[in-house]
């Protein structure tokens, strides 16, 4: 055998393992497989096949979730997107941060630029890092210029590579950024965003509904972008501007062309898809596949999306030495601020499965989502009941990885993640538009909230009581018998260990005779 081949190949082979200190100081080596993670967003528990919950079929998400570890009780950290995605990266609950809340396009970087993110701990390991996708976690300081290299952002948190919608699909600006850098801007017609007052002369949905395409039902009736109505003020950046149809496909695109120029060495990718969230705009290809109309049909666009994934890493020979984890950043809605008969054609299917709320709740549906760990060859398929959250994702990967490094609120769940243990976390705290709630064990505590018990618009019980709410899952899934009246003693005893986590000025115990 040629000398060099020979080399190169003991090279590529030693790129698969770190050497990490033991407790008895002894050299042993670690494995360090590519990480892939598959972020979608407003996902529900009953959208995958998998979950046997409701009517689409996703097969490439079902290959995911029945190769591997399919997670029952896997948890996003709040029940609304850009929380979830900040406790992904940093392994913090997102209340404990208190500027982590839905985010404007606007908005300056939400992660401080100091702060352990998992793409930190992998690139101290190693790892070539990149996100592509959905971002929504605030650029630079708080007053952007769109003209000129966005800083600090996803490149300065930890990620080697970005390619990134600021914002949301339905937020402006509608355009793409490649290392803070917005792709195709013409410098002779700058971009201009507000999100407070429109630019003179620019069309919006509300004043201008003869120019759109899809109808807005709430709150998205600012700057019209290819026909849609967004939230927020945008003017100028014409060149640079999306297609919403070819979202999908620019992010897959993206996504693979990582993989392969990494092959050689370990890589993480954070693969944050925009669907199900609104504006649902599939690619002709999808439209009308589903029978549930864009909603189903994105979905399906996504789960094809990840099947073409799956064919880059098996092509480039990397299946078996790649952990996939898929999930989602919060549970499902269906009018989430534009007519497009999610409803109307819902049929039989079942986003949320057996789960009480969605998107915006503290139900179960609300954070209680998609979750499934895929390793070909190394994780033995498993349907498993132990509770993990995304917030251990960094602690658990730090494990794998040899990495020392661990989160402020992240447990050691590895074994649980890779099938080994059915030994999850025991205490979890929810969150849900910054109302908190407690799920120990099998036992959830809702605190008194005020407030609508329904969110109107959407449509979605919000778990807002004027009593505490005790519901126990192993019996009662759907949560609709609250036992905190007649189970005091398991009321304190959650009151008590909720109060230790989140400080005692929290709850009023007092006032409500708990105390």
């Amino acid at each position: 055998m040629n000398k060099s081949i020979i080399v190169l190949s003991l090279t590529l082979l030693s790129s698969l393992f770190v050497r990490c200190k033991s407790g008895d100081s002894q050299i042993e080596e670690v494995p360090r497989p590519n990480i892939v993670v598959i972020y979608l967003d407003d996902l529900g528990y009953g959208d995958v096949s998998a979950y046997e919950a409701g009517t689409l079929k996703t097969p490439h998400m079902d290959r995911l979730a029945n190769e591997g570890v399919r997670f029952t009780n896997g948890y996003a950290s709040s029940a609304t997107c850009s929380p979830s995605r900040y406790a992904l990266l940093t392994g913090r609950y997102p209340w404990r941060n208190e500027d982590a809340k839905i985010l404007p396009g606007t908005a300056p970087l939400l992660i401080d630029t100091d702060e352990l993110t998992l793409p930190k701990m992998l690139k101290e390991q190693g790892y070539a890092t990149g996100v592509v996708g959905k971002w929504h976690l605030g650029l630079g300081d708080g007053t952007v210029n769109w003209n000129q290299k966005v800083s600090p952002g996803p490149n300065e948190i930890g990620f080697d590579y970005a390619y990134i919608m600021a914002a949301t699909q339905d937020r402006v600006p509608t355009v793409y950024l490649e290392n803070g850098v917005v792709e195709g801007l013409d410098p002779a017609d700058p971009i201009l965003v507000d999100y407070d007052k429109n630019f003179d002369g620019e069309p919006t949905g509300k004043d201008n509904p003869e120019l759109l395409r899809l109808r807005w039902h709430h709150g998205h009736n600012n700057s019209i972008v290819n026909g849609i109505p967004r939230i927020g003020f945008m003017k100028g950046g014409e060149k640079a501007k999306w297609v919403d149809e070819d979202m999908a496909d620019r992010f897959l695109e993206k996504s693979r062309e990582f993989i392969q120029q990494h092959a050689d060495k370990p890589f993480f990718l954070y693969y944050a898809m925009q669907q199900p969230h609104v504006p649902r705009t599939p690619h002709p290809r999808f439209e009308g596949t589903s029978g549930m109309g864009p909603r189903g049909d994105v979905i399906l666009e996504a789960d094809w999306c990840i099947g073409e994934l799956l064919a880059t890493l098996e092509a480039e020979g990397l299946l078996e030495n790649t952990l996939i984890l898929f999930t989602s950043d919060n549970g499902p809605v269906l009018n989430d601020g534009y007519y497009d008969d999610a409803v109307e054609l819902l049929g039989d299917h079942t986003p949320a499965g057996p789960l009480r709320g969605g998107k915006y709740s503290l139900f179960e549906a609300g954070t209680r989502v998609p979750f499934t760990a895929y390793w070909k060859g190394t994780i033995v398929p498993k349907v498993s009941d132990a509770m993990i959250t995304q917030i251990d994702l960094l602690t658990s990967l730090a494990q794998l990885t040899g990495s020392e490094q661990r989160s402020e609120d992240g447990e050691e769940l590895l074994d649980v993640l890779l099938g080994k243990s059915d030994k999850g976390r025991e205490t979890l705290v929810l969150e849900a538009t910054t109302r908190t709630a407690l799920r120990h064990r099998n036992w959830v505590m809702i605190p008194p909230y005020k407030g609508p018990a329904v969110n109107q618009m959407v449509n979605i019980e919000l778990g807002n009581d004027s009593d505490y709410q005790l519901y126990n899952l192993d019996i009662d899934i759907k949560q609709q018998r609250n036992l905190a009246a007649e189970n005091t003693e398991k009321l304190r005893e959650m009151v008590d260990l909720f109060v230790g986590i989140r400080g005692d000025g929290y709850l009023d115990t007092e006032a409500l005779e708990l105390k």
